[in-house]
């Protein structure tokens, strides 16, 4: 299997997420494939399936992609699909995660509600496709707190765990967020097609 990312964080959740599926997990860096991905969809599954549809049209075997952001509601859903692009896609993410604090100075607790959203794209060498989406509920912080993740974690702040999604361990993280689930339920629909062996 190939999921189609470079980034390496991720694919430290996607390989513990998915290691019962017996298959191996390749990034596309460790696949030797740098297709052009223009991800100009308007859903976080028409890009999934843009990143998708591009590595699979190199390879034959299967592909997954992800697509995902976060969706601040005090924000109109910003930065949602722009995500990674937010601010510049070069820009870090100690920056990005300060900008959208600043912009909420002042919003009242009950009013920071966010979430996570990730959607993923499967590809098989068939042609056949299939999509799934999940989300992760929380509030924006009024500071980074946490070492782990990546990303917006540090500023995700998860009221019934009363932690940001970045002092979470791993296997708090893989259990609650909105990748964990998306792929528990990709995992879910993979067991559906013949050749592919899910516990």
């Amino acid at each position: 299997m190939i999921f189609a990312t470079g980034n390496a964080g991720k694919m430290k959740e996607i390989r513990r997420i998915m290691a019962d599926t017996g298959m191996e997990i390749l990034s596309m860096k460790e696949a030797g494939i740098w297709p052009e991905i223009q991800e100009d969809g308007g859903t976080y599954e028409e890009n999934a399936l843009i990143k998708a549809r591009a590595v699979a049209a190199l390879t034959d075997t299967l592909v997954l992609a992800d697509d995902s952001g976060l969706e601040v509601d005090w924000l109109d859903r910003e930065p949602g699909i722009h995500s990674a692009r937010y601010m510049g896609e070069d820009t870090p993410y100690s920056v990005k995660n300060a900008d959208i604090i600043a912009r909420l100075e002042g919003v009242p607790e009950e009013k920071r509600t966010a979430r996570f959203v990730c959607a993923i794209a499967a590809v098989f060498p068939d042609g056949r496709e299939l999509t799934v989406r999940a989300a992760i509920e929380g509030r924006i912080g009024y500071e980074e707190r946490g070492g782990n993740g990546f990303g917006y974690d540090p500023i995700f702040y998860v009221p019934e765990l009363h932690k940001t999604t970045a002092e979470l361990t791993e296997d708090e993280k893989n259990q609650v967020s909105h990748r964990g689930r998306a792929l528990r339920l990709m995992k879910e629909e993979l067991k559906k097609y013949e050749g592919i062996n899910c516990q």
